[in-house]
């Protein structure tokens, strides 16, 4: 029983949900089943079943026959973690295609930072902030004096 779970739990981490993961597990175990013995085995709602088949069926793991009742089958295993990898190829790719367009789209808009941007700072304790201070009015006093020097002259 602790490989059962084991084995599932690396399913898990591969991608799949908790129910997928085991309705798939079930399926590899105990070989095609149709959807109501399916709910039997894994104490659950029938429509929870038919739910969790789409999506394996949708990620490549189960197929479904064409017979009536509908029996579903595992796909073999490397077969169907080969096609999970597949499908995360694909939406890399096309995550990788919409940021190259979203940089394109941005060269051509020039973005520029404005001239009007507030910056904040926070201060974490009296020293910070007597720090700074000391540092604008000293900052103060050279431009008074500077100023005062130029209209002197």
């Amino acid at each position: 029983m602790a490989d059962d779970s084991e084995f599932i739990t690396k399913l898990i981490s591969f991608g799949l949900s908790e129910k997928e993961a085991q309705l798939y597990f079930h399926l590899l175990k105990y070989g095609p089943k149709p959807s109501s013995l399916l709910a039997k085995s894994l104490k659950t709602y029938r429509e929870d079943v038919y739910c969790t088949l789409n999506v394996l069926i949708d990620k490549g793991m189960v197929n479904p026959s064409l017979e009536s009742p509908t029996v579903y089958t595992a796909v073999e295993l490397d077969i169907a973690l080969g096609s999970a990898v597949k499908k995360h190829e694909i939406e890399l790719r096309e995550m990788e295609r919409r940021k190259q367009e979203r940089r394109e789209l941005s060269q051509q808009q020039r973005f520029r930072p404005s001239d009007k941007s507030a910056t904040y700072k926070i201060f974490k304790n009296v020293r910070d902030i007597m720090a700074v201070s000391i540092a604008t009015v000293n900052s103060l006093e050279e431009e008074f004096w500077g100023a005062l020097m130029g209209s002197l002259q």
